[in-house]
């Protein structure tokens, strides 16, 4: 009995061991790019991204609502939370995707019709690593004079990421034909398929 409760015991510790490393290879990025709604199917049509969620970044929790943010009058910004698997995709990678295809990260406090500081360009980072990632990638597309303007994207510590509302989530999959996707967001998703075909995800 007591050899039978031992190898159980080695099986339990097993299956945790092996779901920690699972949960552990897990990794969060949190991008702001003008509305979500783009950047949030951008973003959930890319290999190796597990789950991508609209919502708020840059104030408190009290003040992360559509009405209040939509208004300008907070300090967050439209985000996007993003799990990934590094295995499968890097971060690096996903800041290559964010600045090229998700969102224009030169304009200030906008995204094309989209007016407002609740729109500007960030990273906010989660640990250190993110932070220099996303510094050096700013540092070598404005050494490399690829664009015509100067970076406005901020680079700034996440303090909290806040899921928006229910009706915005996965936005495009339910609203295809609304003029706003067509005009907007859907030459992100063409865009996406062409430049990372690799990446693309149907």
């Amino acid at each position: 009995m007591a050899k039978y409760f031992f190898q159980c015991g080695q099986a339990l510790l097993l299956v945790l061991t092996l779901s920690i490393a699972c949960f552990a290879a897990e990794q969060r990025a949190v991008f702001a790019g003008g509305c979500f709604w783009g950047v949030e199917a951008v973003f959930e049509h890319v290999k190796g991204v597990i789950d991508v969620r609209s919502g708020y970044a840059g104030d408190s929790k009290d003040a992360a609502n559509y009405d209040d943010v939509s208004s300008g009058a907070t300090r967050h910004a439209e985000s996007v939370e993003i799990r990934f698997d590094p295995a499968k995709i890097t971060y690096d990678q996903l800041l290559y995707i964010f600045f090229t295809v998700a969102h224009d990260p030169t304009e200030v406090n906008r995204q094309g019709p989209d007016t407002g500081p609740q729109y500007r360009s960030v990273v906010f980072y989660i640990d250190q690593n993110q932070k220099k990632a996303a510094e050096a990638f700013i540092l070598a597309i404005t050494k490399s004079k690829a664009l015509d303007k100067p970076i406005a994207t901020q680079v700034v510590p996440l303090t909290g990421f806040f899921a928006a509302e229910d009706y915005h989530q996965d936005y495009l999959k339910h609203h295809l034909n609304e003029p706003y996707i067509v005009t907007n967001d859907l030459p992100k998703l063409a865009a996406l398929r062409q430049k990372f075909p690799n990446l693309y995800r149907k």
